[in-house]
């Protein structure tokens, strides 16, 4: 049967049917590769298309800078799902925003020239060399960012169009004189006060706690009762310097690193030199002549370094007669350096030199000779790195090894722990927030709270703490989140409600001391029934004070007036302050400086504003569709 199923595909009808099926796909594949779109817009703002593409160049881009500034620190933040959804939503914000700008700036008649745009693009630091635009470097670049010239120029346009918009914006705020005057005024005024913190714990034993009111809280905060999930852990962790102490080095190993990093223990000739410059300007003859008659007085016996201090156009080593300290092969002038290097002992002159700087008259002042550590000076270095060295290897063996058994044997960590030569260890439960620090990364919480290791229980992946340093784990205890009984939070509720009744009570009292003050009365002997008193506070200011914030918040809020400087206030830390303000000082005559660093404060800050609220208005007036499907 096989035979002639063979013999059959083989014959004429056979070959013609396959064809056409071939034809069929290959038509069908053109016609949906011509039809679709190469790259699907993430947003459309206006009727104006943001494609994928440029989200995901603004994604490239904004992940390479946050890398370089926070280093590992952003690489945890990149393996939470919900951080990087909300990152990517934020650059798409940031592209729309971009995009009603442009429009806007179209609709001004706002351009950019194509000199303008030259410009811009040669002064641009990334495509110069020793500070002079290079083409070649300009062109590598843009290859090495994807981009063709012409797109490039586009985009640079585009986002030069841009910016006249939001610099018109930033730049049209001011702030007058008499602004900055009285903000001024009003930072730097300070208060003589006196207050008294009254403690709510001296009402709480009149308060009273009902069952419905313990009913009502808890169903009204519920959420609050809600227990976070939690795990517990065992895991096996292997660090390189484990393995150190079973590593030892051979003499040949410890003679074969030395040798093969030798470059490493030499030190290279350096030369002391000091020098008189000429600069040639445009009579070069001139100033060869006089560099003749300047050699010519040396060596008839004047002091190199006076003459140096005298004549040389290097005014920086002319203060110390000359001298340009030690330096080695690669670091001066080429043509300076082969003179130097070509002097044979301290004191040596050299001709006439001359480099790009000008004319030279070099005197060689010091000789270090080439120096080479020997094996013996640099043993226990050689030996700490060999080891090193070694130690990675086997590291990195089972670190491999490792992860071919964690995967292999699921079910347990022995085997693993065999191979690590290190005890299974375990964790108490933690919830994410209180995570040991050796699981506290998101990439290690991610993993522990899996639903692959939660369910089936089975083994991490091999987690690379750092380079050095690894884990695998398995979930040993879960606890799931769940909300909290009545029963199990009543004492905490009715501590709870107690506290707010103590601070009501104690706010109701302190506000009946302030009615008494109004009219006049004293209220020192009703403070001395609760053993408190007025403590006085002389040149408190709006920020730093050492008083708690809601105080020095409402002391600045009352005037000095007899009668109307007192006021009772509820304090973050579930007490009540009782403030009057004695005194009011005005702010010291400010420096110009500091007032005009105040003035572009203030005048930064509301063009910043003006452009968020002008964004804002844009946004609400545009026709602006987000499509779901965004890489994530």
């Amino acid at each position: 049967m096989l035979e002639r199923i063979r013999e059959g595909s083989q014959g004429f009808w056979a070959k013609a049917i396959l064809g056409l099926v071939i034809l069929t796909f290959a038509l069908a594949g053109v016609g949906s590769y011509l039809n679709a779109k190469s790259d699907q817009p993430v947003a459309t703002v206006n009727g104006d298309d943001i494609p994928q593409s440029s989200l995901e160049r603004a994604y490239q881009n904004e992940r390479a800078r946050m890398e370089a500034q926070y280093g590992d620190a952003f690489a945890n933040l990149m393996a939470d799902s919900e951080y990087m959804k909300t990152f990517r939503r934020g650059l798409l914000d940031r592209l729309i925003a971009d995009k009603l700008l442009e429009q806007t700036a179209r609709e001004m008649g706002l351009g950019v020239s194509d000199e303008q745009l030259k410009q811009a693009i040669i002064s641009m630091p990334e495509f110069q060399i020793a500070g002079t635009f290079n083409n070649d470097r300009y062109q590598a670049i843009l290859r090495q960012a994807g981009f063709q010239p012409k797109d490039f120029r586009d985009m640079m346009r585009t986002d030069m169009t841009r910016q006249q918009v939001v610099r018109a914006m930033l730049g049209s705020e001011f702030s007058l004189e008499g602004e900055v005057q009285q903000a001024y005024q009003l930072q730097q005024q300070s208060r003589d006060i006196s207050h008294v913190l009254i403690p709510a714990a001296k009402f709480v034993d009149s308060v009273e706690v009902t069952d419905d009111e313990i009913n009502q809280y808890y169903q009204a905060n519920i959420s609050q009762f809600d227990t976070q999930e939690k795990v517990a852990l065992r895991y096996v962790e292997l660090k390189l310097e484990d393995l150190m102490s079973a590593i030892d080095a051979t003499e040949e190993e410890l003679e074969a690193h030395y040798q093969a990093n030798l470059d490493q223990y030499r030190t290279e000739e350096e030369r002391r030199a000091s020098h008189i410059l000429l600069e040639t300007g445009e009579d070069e003859g001139a100033a060869r002549q006089k560099a003749e008659d300047i050699l010519a007085r040396i060596e008839a016996g004047e002091d190199f370094a006076e003459l140096a201090s005298e004549v040389s156009d290097d005014t920086f080593s002319a203060e110390s007669g000359g001298d340009l300290d030690w330096f080695g092969r690669g670091v001066m002038d080429p043509a300076f350096e082969e003179a130097v290097f070509n002097l044979s002992e301290e004191g040596d002159l050299s001709g006439i030199v001359q480099s790009d700087f000008g004319l030279h008259i070099i005197k060689l002042t010091g000789i270090r000779p080439e120096q080479t550590q020997t094996l013996e000076q640099v043993r226990e270095e050689i030996l700490t790195q060999v080891k090193r060295d070694k130690a990675q290897a086997e590291f990195y063996r089972l670190h491999q090894q490792i992860a071919e058994v964690a995967f292999e044997m699921p079910d347990n960590l022995d085997e693993v722990a065999t191979i690590a030569g290190n005890p299974v260890q375990s964790t108490e439960l933690f919830s994410r927030d209180q995570a040991p620090e050796l699981f506290a990364g998101n990439m290690m919480l991610n993993a522990a709270f899996s639903e692959e290791l939660i369910e089936d229980r089975v083994n991490s992946e091999v987690m690379d703490v750092e380079d050095d340093h690894l884990v695998v784990f398995r979930v040993a205890e879960h606890e799931p989140q769940r909300t909290r009984s009545l029963d199990e939070v009543r004492t905490d509720i009715i501590a709870t409600l107690k506290d707010n009744k103590a601070q009501q009570q104690a706010y109701e009292w302190a506000g009946q001391l302030v009615a008494q003050l109004r009219d006049g009365q004293s209220v020192d002997s009703t403070l001395e029934e609760k053993s408190l008193r007025w403590t006085p506070v002389e040149g408190v200011r709006r920020f730093g004070a050492m008083l708690p914030p809601a105080l020095v918040e409402q002391a600045f809020k009352l005037p000095a007036t007899e009668g109307e400087n007192v006021a009772a206030v509820n304090t973050a830390d579930g007490n009540v302050g009782l403030v009057r303000v004695e005194t009011i000082h005005d702010a010291p005559q400010a420096e110009e400086s500091l007032l005009a660093s105040l003035e572009q404060r203030l005048t930064s800050n509301r063009g910043q504003q003006l452009y968020t609220n002008f964004v804002e208005a844009l946004k609400a007036k545009a026709d602006i569709e987000i499509y779901a499907a965004q890489p994530e």
